[in-house]
């Protein structure tokens, strides 16, 4: 059973308990009781983007178990005191797995893990660990740089850009890679940035992505917006455009490059097996093509041939871990080295990434 709850509704319901009457205790459940899964997410659940791959991913939970589960989305939850106060009290009301969908929920989230060790935390895109709280987050850069090879031989101008929603290192891997990507192809091509600092702002995006065709970026990378809103406006110009986390082709028949699309049921199946069974240990969960997490699909016939043979032959030395696009020698924005030549680049060292390569000509914000 799938329960759909937002902001507004929650909230009322906190208003009408009191926060000592929400919080006061935990309910008492029967052994036979289902296991409460709350997934809570900034935005709200559409048919694509961040949000509709979060819970495509509880979908064979639901079908595996049946009854025994009990699946609770609460969307378009901002990250801050009302997410902390929210993911507490569907604690409180007895719900033993929670799946805290967005970066900023973070301390929130940890605090809930360490006050109750019989709850099993998984956390989108951070970096804190405990017994029993797991962060996770996809290795986007793998199907970025594959995107790269693609967005520069279809490039004309040499110019490409990506509309990006917060300067979090899963995001800069992200570009940074497209940027590797792109100048393995055309070694001088660039690409500029437009921070948004939104998960989801359909107008805001929409001037960002006209803001970059105004600079002659001729491809441009959606980077984590829950909306179709730069694949919109990349097709009605011409533009090619991709975008992270599930397919937006149906926004752009004509110029969708490619998505790197994300699968969570692997991972979120695994890990309500182990709680299930009383095993889950806490440990950062970075997943990529390998774990079948990461996947590049609906690739644009426009591609030639040639660059394509290219791209799966990268892509299978990806899935076999004998290619990491992250392997030097790669020299950073400022003229300085990033990594060493033949050295590549460990997950600890790539999560905490917070520098752009050579090539990405819009400095990070501070």
């Amino acid at each position: 059973m799938f329960d759909y709850l937002t902001r507004r509704n929650l909230m009322k319901g906190l208003a009408a308990t009191g926060l000592a009457g929400a919080f006061g205790g935990k309910a008492a459940f029967a052994a036979d009781e289902p296991l409460g899964i709350t997934l809570v997410v900034p935005s709200p659940i559409g048919d694509v983007g961040w949000g509709h791959a979060l819970a495509a991913g509880l979908e064979p939970i639901k079908a595996a178990y049946g009854d025994k589960v009990k699946v609770t989305i609460l969307e378009n939850i901002a990250e801050g005191p009302d997410a902390d106060r929210i993911m507490t009290k569907t604690v409180a009301d007895g719900n033993k797995f929670l799946i805290a969908g967005s970066f900023g929920y973070q301390n929130g989230a940890l605090q809930i893990a360490r006050r109750d060790p019989s709850v099993t935390v998984l956390h989108a895109s951070g970096f804190q660990v405990a017994p029993n709280f797991s962060p996770f987050a996809a290795q986007y850069f793998q199907g970025t740089y594959l995107l790269g090879m693609a967005a520069a031989a279809l490039s004309k101008t040499g110019k490409l850009g990506s509309v990006s929603a917060f300067a979090i290192p899963e995001l800069i891997t992200s570009i940074n890679a497209f940027a590797l990507g792109a100048q393995a192809v055309k070694p001088d091509i660039e690409v500029s940035v437009v921070w948004v600092n939104s998960w989801f702002d359909p107008a805001k995006e929409q001037e960002a992505a006209k803001a970059l065709m105004a600079q002659n970026c001729d491809v441009i990378f959606s980077n984590a917006q829950d909306t179709p809103s730069v694949i919109s406006a990349c097709e009605e110009a011409g533009v090619y455009a991709f975008n992270l986390n599930s397919s937006m082709k149906k926004y752009a028949e004509k110029k969708y490059l490619g998505c790197v699309a994300t699968d969570w049921s692997p991972f979120f199946k695994a890990s309500v097996d182990a709680h299930l069974a009383g095993t889950f240990k806490g440990a950062n969960a970075f997943l990529g093509v390998a774990d079948k997490v990461v996947q590049v699909v609906d690739w644009n016939p426009d591609v030639p041939a040639d660059t394509m043979t290219k791209i799966k032959e990268l892509e299978a030395k990806i899935a076999d871990g004998s290619f990491s696009p992250f392997t030097g020698p790669i020299t950073k924005a400022d003229g300085s080295e990033g990594v060493a030549s033949g050295v590549t680049m460990t997950n600890p060292e790539i999560i905490a990434m917070n520098w752009h390569v050579k090539g990405v000509t819009t400095p990070l914000p501070q």
